[in-house]
């Protein structure tokens, strides 16, 4: 099965839905234009496609090496690292004054899910040195921003975000790694972390590590923790690589999948490190760094199922299996392809809704990344507010139904797809994880509910709410996009419903809003997706009104048909679960279960 990156779905939503040129007086670059935007897509594209996605599969098969503590990416991935890095694909968002090139987030959001869905382990080596980047950038002194970002920036250094310990996960405020002041200006770094993607690999002459750790001395739990820049190896004045710093990869993890990505073991010996920001603002420091991680994991977990979309929908017009219910649609073969059955279809349209509106939303969302930098105050608080309200929702919606898609296409696939023959186990493997790292999509839930809902006096959500219904009023007398504009409308007031339920229950009880924050993380999904739907059908519906012949456009409208009959549905059950609230969950003791 060969990736094929869909510039043209791509495009459709850039131009035609979300009229991104219409914004270009927001971005840095005022000069870019539609060519120029196609241009990089198109080519973003087939670098995905011809560099990226033929490593995908043989680098799962080797993984990485680990010999002492020298690590070893599979076969052809560095000589692929390296190319992607010599064509300016690592440092397309990056500012051009630390030697980036200063395109939008929206440009980048978009080749960034080309290189994921072709390979969700290699797309996590840049995806990584993306965050802890936009984490130096925000806090770091401006020494630190002009000795680290300019290599970060190409991609001739790569960076990591070093949190998790054996003894802590979610749980943050238990970080044992301490920082010890050197009386320098720098600290002697001592612990040691795991699960640290990208942590040691052979792709870069330096790794910048992003490291939470506790100066001495400092208050327990959060309120204690400081950001720290650790460089594999230190950095001279002249910003040449000097000696090797103290530390060191001391083993890989054995994962389910994603087994191109070198998963780390970190151990720190008095690494020398430097402040990011100021002692005790560590946790707001690295919230730049998780938030950026948080919408690339959700942008991955999206991509990982397109990728999975496709292989079925190749192997569905491949296998022949059985006739169709309503006479042979293949008679001079022995069998009609599995295609021509109506649950393969329902299975395949389900992904391809939920693939195409992801998408969508992917795109919106790194639209309001960029409108945020705005110098327009109105324009950069409103964005500013919704990444707050979005990111939780982008990152566990998308994960939870990138992986139902990639688990449809493996049931597509049938016995073949649970074998290694193809590659349906390896998208279900790439994407479980999605779900977990980044913070798990019930933590996400946790999020929405008890800290964005109610941030500014739930001046997000309002703003939300009114965007969607301005949308309804404009366009609710259009009979050719009635059922999306309805069924938009039906979402808003169920997420609505849920909101004010939350407002009367959550705080009277909390265990209430945890037991329905998923259910409430999943109606916010359902309504952003039938807004994305909505406007898609409105630009579609607009170039068959011109006389546009495409197939394409009345594709789409078929395709989301199916979301708004066979999906938006969904909404109803989640909200009448989530109103059930916490008795049924709680009343249990914990040696019962």
């Amino acid at each position: 099965m060969a990736y094929k990156a869909p510039v043209r779905d791509l495009s459709f939503v850039l131009h035609d839905v979300l009229e991104v040129e219409r914004y270009a007086n927001h971005f840095a670059d005022a000069d870019l234009s539609r060519d120029l935007i196609d241009q990089i897509i198109e080519e973003g594209g087939k670098f995905a496609e011809e560099v990226i996605a033929p490593i995908n599969r043989p680098g799962d098969q080797e993984g990485c090496h680990i010999d002492g503590d020298v690590v070893t990416t599979p076969k052809g991935w560095k000589d692929a690292y390296h190319q992607m890095v010599e064509a300016g694909w690592t440092s397309l968002a990056f500012g051009t004054e630390y030697g980036g090139q200063g395109l939008p987030s929206i440009v980048s959001m978009a080749v960034g899910q080309f290189t994921a869905a072709a390979s969700a382990a290699f797309s996590m080596y840049p995806g990584l040195t993306a965050g802890a980047y936009h984490g130096i950038e925000a806090s770091a002194s401006d020494e630190l921003k002009q000795t680290y970002l300019p290599k970060m920036a190409t991609g001739e250094w790569t960076g990591t975000m070093n949190l998790t310990e054996p003894q802590c996960g979610t749980d943050l405020g238990m970080v044992r790694t301490k920082a010890v002041p050197n009386g320098d200006g720098s600290y002697s770094i001592t612990g040691q972390k795991i699960w640290i993607s990208a942590g040691e690999h052979d792709f870069a002459d330096n790794i910048i590590h992003t490291v939470l750790a506790r100066v001495e001395g400092a208050v327990p739990g959060i309120k204690g923790l400081s950001l720290f820049v650790v460089p594999k190896f230190l950095v001279n004045e002249d910003r040449s690589i000097g000696e090797r710093n103290g530390v060191s990869c001391a083993g890989l993890e054995h994962k389910m999948g994603i087994h191109g990505n070198a998963t780390c073991v970190m151990a720190y010996e008095n690494a020398k490190g430097w402040l990011i920001g100021e002692e005790g603002r560590g946790m707001n420091n690295m919230f730049v760094v998780m938030n950026e991680a948080r919408l690339g994991t959700g942008l991955q977990g999206l991509a990982i199922g397109d990728a999975a979309y496709q292989a079925a929908v190749e192997f569905a017009n491949d296998r022949l299996q059985g006739r169709a219910l309503t006479g042979a649609k293949n008679p001079d073969g022995p069998a009609d392809p599995i295609m021509v059955h109506p649950d393969v279809r329902r299975m395949l349209l389900e992904s391809k809704a939920f693939v195409e509106g992801g998408r969508a939303f992917i795109l919106w969302t790194a639209l309001q990344a960029d409108l945020q930098k705005s110098s327009d105050e109105a324009t950069a608080t409103k964005a500013k507010d919704y990444m707050g309200l979005i990111t939780p929702v982008l990152k566990a919606y998308l994960t939870d139904k990138g992986f139902h898609v990639a688990s449809l296409a493996m049931q597509v696939h049938g016995g073949s797809g649970y074998t290694e023959h193809f590659p349906a186990s390896q998208y279900l493997r790439d994407a479980r994880i999605t779900m977990i790292y980044e913070g798990t999509n019930g933590i996400q839930a946790l999020d929405l509910v008890g800290r964005k809902l109610p941030s500014n006096g739930g001046r997000a959500i309002m703003s939300w709410f009114a965007d969607i219904d301005a949308f309804v009023s404009e366009n609710g007398d259009d009979e050719a996009i009635k059922p999306f504009v309805d069924g938009l409308a039906d979402t808003k007031k169920k997420l609505q419903d849920g909101t004010m339920w939350l407002m009367q229950n959550g705080m009277a009880n909390p265990d209430n809003a945890g037991a329905a924050s998923t259910d409430y993380l999943h109606i916010f999904g359902l309504t952003a997706l039938a807004y994305m739907w909505a406007q898609m059908a409105k630009s579609a519906q607009a170039k068959i009104a011109a006389g546009d012949a495409d197939p394409y456009y009345v594709t789409k409208l078929q395709t989301g048909r199916y979301f708004v009959e066979r999906i938006l549905p969904d909404a109803s059950a989640h909200l009448t679960k989530m109103k059930t609230g916490a008795e049924v969950l709680m009343q249990m003791p914990a040696e019962a279960f």
